[in-house]
């Protein structure tokens, strides 16, 4: 029997499950498990979605039946806004809840910032805003064969978090673990505003890098949620935490 923890890892905008391949040669005592929304990866050929909500509800029909195992959800960006929204889902069915929240580049959802609807943008326009905005890997935007590709996708993620409206909600008891890049917009008080949306701690670590930096710190990201992991497990066996977080002092800080 497998008694690895899943982390359900979300896409940010533009990504796939496949964004997160470089994650899964590092966990080995968890199970890292991307999942897809349609109009992308291997879901291609389906219509893509331009609605958070709709988004959410499906990739809350893709889990829902996987509960019952013990997991964790893990976000990039759009994808930690998707997990913030996915988990509220699971909370209102009384599902089984996640033991743990990863999000990454993301400020809590109650943070306003006023961001133009760069989806309407002609096509040159629209790249140079994803390239000020940090939202767009590099070498994707300097690839246009790829960006053909890739721009309906981008377009329809931008449309679905620029019609997002943050209502309040009962705060979770589950424990959050934001991380951020020291060159992203994103402050302290941003990340540390998770703390709103749960009644368990909140931890905030700060990587070296932009938006992107978790494509620089997937070892170092895959083994803080381990450690967490292994220690929630352990402890909720009551047997002494022999789990370390194997971090990367010289690139990360803790706030």
């Amino acid at each position: 029997m497998n008694n690895k923890i899943n982390i359900f890892c979300l896409p940010f905008a533009g990504g796939s499950r496949y964004s997160y391949n470089g994650y899964r040669q590092y966990a080995q005592h968890i199970n890292i498990v991307p999942l897809e929304l349609p109009g992308r990866g291997s879901r291609f050929q389906e219509p893509l979605l331009d609605n958070i909500h709709d988004m959410v509800e499906d990739l809350f029909a893709q889990i829902k039946e996987r509960l019952s195992h013990p997991y964790a959800i893990y976000g990039h960006s759009m994808g930690a806004l998707l997990g913030f929204l996915l988990t509220r889902r699971i909370v209102e069915e009384s599902l089984r809840e996640p033991r743990h929240l990863f999000f990454t580049g993301r400020a809590a959802p109650c943070v306003k910032k006023v961001r133009e609807a760069i989806h309407t943008q002609p096509r040159e326009e629209f790249f140079a805003s994803l390239k000020e905005l940090g939202g767009c890997p590099e070498e994707l935007l300097q690839d246009e064969a790829l960006m053909d590709c890739f721009e309906p996708i981008i377009r329809a993620d931008f449309q679905a978090l620029a019609s997002y409206q943050y209502e309040t909600g009962d705060a979770f008891d589950i424990p959050i673990t934001v991380m951020t890049g020291v060159e992203e917009d994103i402050s302290r008080e941003e990340a540390l505003a998770w703390q709103q949306e749960t009644t368990a701690l909140v931890a905030v670590k700060a990587f070296a890098g932009d938006h992107f930096f978790i494509y620089g710190h997937e070892r170092a990201i895959v083994n803080i949620m381990t450690g967490v992991m292994l220690q929630q497990q352990q402890k909720a066996l009551r047997r002494p935490a022999a789990a370390t977080l194997l971090m990367e002092p010289e690139n990360e800080r803790l706030w």
